[in-house]
């Protein structure tokens, strides 16, 4: 590990994180990154290369993540009405199900992650992770 102490701090965040969504994910048998598809779906109907962007993978990996989530029941493909060639995927009422109560339970175990700290330091906490997240206003 780095021997900067932002580093780490950010790293073991990450990592408590993670373990609360392997946990929650666990439990319906999906990895990390089926949830993160679930995730991203939730609230929008994405298409393949941008929900690839969003996911970090490429073309085959996405088809492949999507193929196995629609097997499952909790989204569906469509094409896009825009573009003939491209197809956009939502969830499914089952997905959505499936979505609501894993991110109320990643809600409750964050919850319980921060619930030492007070309210100033929580608001605090939010707007720190919400700049990390959306970075710099410029390129570097």
């Amino acid at each position: 590990m780095s021997t900067d102490p932002t580093v780490d701090s950010l790293v073991q965040l990450s990592f408590a994180v993670q373990r609360i969504l392997a946990s929650v994910g666990a439990e319906r048998e999906l990895s990390v990154v089926q949830m993160r598809l679930l995730g991203i779906v939730r609230d929008r109907r994405i298409g393949m290369a941008e929900l690839g962007l969003h996911l970090g993978l490429d073309k085959s990996s996405v088809t492949g993540l999507v193929t196995r989530a629609e097997r499952r029941g909790l989204v569906q493909r469509s094409p896009s009405p825009d573009d003939g060639r491209a197809v956009l995927v939502t969830l499914t009422p089952l997905g959505r199900d499936w979505t609501e109560q894993g991110a109320a339970e990643v809600a409750v175990a964050v919850g319980e992650l921060t619930a030492h700290l007070g309210a100033d330091q929580r608001a605090l906490l939010t707007s720190l992770a919400a700049s990390v997240v959306s970075g710099p206003a410029t390129p570097r």
